[in-house]
């Protein structure tokens, strides 16, 4: 299915004002950086140019009013601030807004009001020119370039939905245009085909924006057209004729042999050019040399630019994994095929395509690793818009940028890190006023961080606040019914009880929190993803949420263990041995499964009693150890399988909610093996413990 230049248009943009958010926010730091002021008039300038190419002219007209302004800044003109800062990056909503929406109608308020405020900032002028130019500014205060420009499109250019007299009209608005239309590639009328382009296009500007910026109106077609951008250097003496020549040599129209030839004819002109010292054929010869070197190096580094990259849609990403996901699991078969036939040469294949089927997944899962920095830098906007709403200072940093986690799990993780951020801002961190009482620095810190672990990524969430308080987060529980009043509870206990539902330590009901709600979303979230939260506090000095995620959804190792005549795989992450249940001693106390593993007490879970398993258990039976948020728990089975290649289907709509069951995956033979969700699954068997020592009366 062919896509719009709109759709096109909407996702690079999109794309665009997520980098300029992190550009302006860079600059509010650093007010005197020039890369940072460069890098929002880029993107400012490409939004409106490709805007105006797709048909958002509203698009358009604000970028350019926020453009002009940064011009001015880029040239020394004015100063970056916070008050302009803070204008940028509403404006930078309500582009994003109305890009989103794709309705130009119902922008023109949106539109005047952004111009009205941006125009209000220029110093002593109320409006700016179409070039982004003060009106009051001479000539002579920022000195003109004249450039020598032709654009050549590619013949297939109206049939990617571009207009080439956007272009031009483009290159107008920079300063003084003068453009002429070669003919000469017009084929003759029966050759002719409506679709294609034949026209291309001199043109002659005079403009005091920089070369770049005029590149930059070319920027979504230069990749399949020719555009060459050149200074022009006349020297006063020049006579007319000789500029006409030297111009066509330049632009390649007129062989250098042609040039020469017609110089020995016309004997005075070539006498006026010697006297004058102005060219000779020996310069004109080096300068087209040198002009035809510096084009194909670009051009060669412009084409190895573009094929190191090439943009994919994720939902054609989504089928390949489902591809391979089946491969793996036509692979698996082909192993078992194999393994029951005496048959050296069908091994040797399978081994071949298992080599082959393992290098695909590992290729096509890493396609879809994005490194989460994409992720932390939205969340220095978060931090900036929040602290000023609650009067607070507040720095945030971020380490580990670079690590790469599947673009799903990056996906559904931003909601949950959103919450747990908001919360150390609004319950962790102090005021200015009482971190300056209690001796710490009035700029509060927020850190984010991630690391691989194995199989595993590890996000922490930490800040140097005030600290969880243990006695409000127990009398608030004990309040609501959650823990008796008086319990003794462990810190991990204790932490553990800010994630259950409706409880709130928040003094008051703010905008921000204090209802009760999220921290239960956060934690179901990210059990949602496969992964788990721990806490740590310490009174005073801050809080650390650290968040353990798979590093994909799509494909797991997985250990594959039998219970009667079903089977079930368990995340290999999680596991740590496996053990004879027979050879260690096991009691029940308190309606709780024990056995003492090298000197520890390890509670475990019979699968067979959790799932209603039918038959009789062998005389030998399997304990797998896993381990999961600090505590070891085991899953006593039949019969331990081995490791297994885990392609992961979701359970239907009947048995999503089956507690302690993640998804299921289907095995070499055809049969269907259930994944165990072990965080849930344990808790899950803590809840009927505790159901049973109730209805025992407490024993």
């Amino acid at each position: 299915m062919m896509r719009s230049v709109g759709d096109t248009f909407r996702e690079e943009a999109l794309e665009l004002l997520g980098e300029l958010e992190i550009a302006l926010l860079e600059l509010e730091e650093r007010p005197q950086d020039g890369d940072a002021v460069g890098r929002v008039f880029r993107v400012l300038h490409t939004i409106k140019g490709s805007g105006a190419m797709a048909g958002f002219e509203a698009v358009a007209a604000v970028a350019h009013e926020i453009e002009t302004v940064f011009e001015r800044i880029r040239s020394g003109e004015m100063a970056a601030n916070r008050e302009l800062v803070s204008h940028s990056l509403a404006a930078r909503d309500r582009l994003k807004t109305m890009i989103e929406a794709g309705d130009d109608a119902e922008c023109a308020e949106h539109v005047a009001a952004i111009v009205a405020i941006f125009s209000g900032l220029l110093p002593g002028e109320e409006a700016t020119t179409a070039t982004g130019r003060p009106p009051g500014l001479s000539r002579s205060s920022v000195e003109a370039v004249t450039y020598r420009i032709r654009f050549r499109p590619t013949p297939e250019i109206f049939r990617r939905g571009i207009n080439p007299a956007t272009l031009l009209r483009e290159l107008a608005h920079l300063g003084d245009c003068r453009v002429v239309a070669q003919v000469d590639a017009i084929p003759p009328l029966t050759e002719l085909d409506p679709e294609l382009c034949y026209l291309y296009w001199d043109v002659i500007l005079t403009t005091e924006v920089h070369a770049n910026v005029i590149r930059d109106v070319f920027l979504f077609v230069e990749d399949d057209s020719e555009v060459t951008i050149e200074a022009i250097d006349l020297p006063e003496a020049t006579t007319e004729a000789r500029r006409l020549g030297e111009i066509l040599v330049e632009r390649g129209d007129l062989p250098l042999s042609a040039l020469q030839s017609a110089l020995q004819e016309r004997k005075r002109l070539g006498e006026v050019l010697v006297a004058k010292g102005l060219v000779d054929g020996g310069k004109i010869a080096s300068a087209l040399a040198e002009q035809e070197q510096v084009e194909k190096i670009r051009r060669e580094r412009q084409v190895q630019d573009l094929s190191s990259s090439i943009r994919v849609r994720s939902d054609k990403l989504d089928s390949l994994v489902d591809l391979v996901g089946e491969l793996v699991t036509v692979q698996a078969r082909l192993s078992q095929l194999a393994a029951r036939k005496d048959d050296a040469e069908l091994v040797a294949v399978a081994e071949d395509v298992e080599r082959l089927t393992w290098q695909m997944r590992d290729q096509v899962l890493g396609i879809r690793m994005l490194p989460i920095g994409s992720t932390f830098s939205k969340f220095r906007r978060l931090v900036r818009d929040l602290s000023a709403e609650l009067g607070k200072e507040i720095e945030l940093t971020t380490e580990g940028a670079e690590t790469e986690l599947d673009k799903t799990v990056i996906d559904r993780i931003y909601d949950p890190l959103v919450h747990l951020i908001r919360n150390g801002i609004d319950h962790g961190i102090e005021s200015p006023s009482v971190r300056s009482a209690a001796g710490k620095p009035a700029r509060g810190r927020i850190c984010l961080s991630a690391s691989h672990a194995g199989p595993n990524v590890l996000i922490r969430i930490s800040d140097d606040g005030r600290g969880f308080d243990r006695d409000a987060i127990k009398s608030r529980a004990a309040a609501k019914g959650l823990v008796p009043a008086g319990a003794e509870l462990t810190d991990k206990e204790i932490f553990a009880l800010t994630f259950l539902p409706g409880l709130s330590t928040a003094a008051s009901v703010t905008s921000v929190s204090g209802r009760g709600v999220g921290m239960d979303v956060v934690k179901q979230a990210i059990e949602g993803l496969r992964g788990s939260i721990e806490t740590e506090s310490r009174p005073g000095e801050g809080t650390t949420f650290t968040v353990k995620l798979p590093l994909t959804l799509a494909i797991i190792d997985g250990l594959l263990v039998q219970v009667g005549k079903d089977q079930f795989v368990l995340p290999l992450s999680s596991v740590e041995e496996c053990i004879e249940l027979k050879r260690v001693g096991s009691v029940k106390a308190r309606e709780r499964h024990l056995v003492n593993v090298r000197g520890q007490i390890v509670p475990y879970i019979r699968l067979r009693e959790q799932f209603a398993v039918g038959g009789e258990p062998p005389a030998i039976e399997q304990i797998v150890i896993a381990e999961t948020e600090g505590q070891r728990v085991g899953f006593v089975v039949d019969h331990v399988i081995g490791s297994h290649q885990t392609v992961i289907k979701s359970l239907g709509r009947m048995y999503r909610e089956v507690a302690g069951l993640s998804g299921a995956t289907i095995l070499g033979d055809g049969t269907v093996a259930l994944i165990l969700d072990v965080p849930r699954l344990i808790a899950s068997a803590e809840f009927e413990e505790g159901a049973k020592i109730a209805s025992n009366g407490g024993f």
